[in-house]
């Protein structure tokens, strides 16, 4: 698939993500034309034959991904920051993350990481995975075909996140590939799951549960007089377990 070249945004916020500049784009208000389309700049604006205006911006990486495919369930952004900020992954950081599903945690953090390197035993979602990381462009994702219940490769890793069905299988694996001060993340929809992990990194000389959280995200809406929280909210996703590495 073509990468995302440019941005076209309307003024009530409407997004429209061009992948070929070197043909007219089409859209329900009409096409912007192919020479306009090579010259424009971010910041400038072209028009369509029928007048509509759109402000043209280089795409981010939050405009990528938000086109990337989905195969399983993603975890949402919000718990995404959560781990992010809680483990203190920056530019010096190598994740193990497993299992891969879509892809959208490994590029998360990948976009902020030195490295990642995923796991995923099914084919068909390491293939949609590598396909989200071709189209989001980043070179320091691994896909690596394996179950992490049967081992780590990588050592001295400094995250290891779990979004399994049995997360309690992968802490002995875990544990291993970490270093000192290394963090295990788990991700998991159900209370059951979250009581399994915490019993069996109990069991583990060196590993300490610091806590389990579950964040709640409410959208307001602001509308002249009207304010009031949205009727739609993300509510229950998942709780995220975090297990801390301090000693041998």
């Amino acid at each position: 698939m073509e990468p995302i070249k440019k941005i076209l945004i309307a003024e009530d916020g409407r997004k429209f993500y061009v992948r070929n500049i070197n043909e007219d784009f089409h859209t329900q208000f009409g096409f912007v034309g192919m020479p306009a389309l090579v010259k424009a700049k971010a910041g400038d604006v072209v028009k369509t034959n029928t007048g509509k205006e759109f402000f043209v911006f280089e795409p981010s990486f939050i405009d990528v991904y938000g086109k990337i495919k989905r195969a399983p369930q993603i975890i949402p952004r919000k718990d995404v920051a959560a781990i992010i900020a809680e483990t203190g992954i920056g530019r010096g950081s190598i994740i193990v993350d497993a299992g891969t599903g879509s892809g959208a945690l490994a590029l998360f953090l990948a976009n902020v990481a030195k490295k990642v390197i995923t796991y995923e035993i099914r084919e068909d979602f390491a293939k949609v995975a590598a396909e989200n990381v071709a189209t989001v462009g980043l070179k320091n994702i691994t896909i690596k075909k394996k179950s992490v219940y049967d081992g780590i490769d990588e050592k001295s890793v400094d995250v290891v996140t779990l979004d399994l069905p049995e997360p309690w299988k992968a802490v002995g694996p875990a544990t291993e590939a970490l270093k000192i001060g290394g963090f295990i993340v788990s991700y998991s929809p159900t209370t059951p799951q979250v009581s399994d992990f915490i019993a069996a990194a109990a069991k583990v000389k060196g590993l300490v549960h610091l806590k389990t959280i579950e964040i709640i995200e409410r959208e307001w809406e602001f509308n002249d007089r009207v304010v009031r929280p949205l009727s739609q909210q993300i509510g229950h996703s998942g709780f995220l377990t975090f297990v801390r590495k301090i000693h041998k």
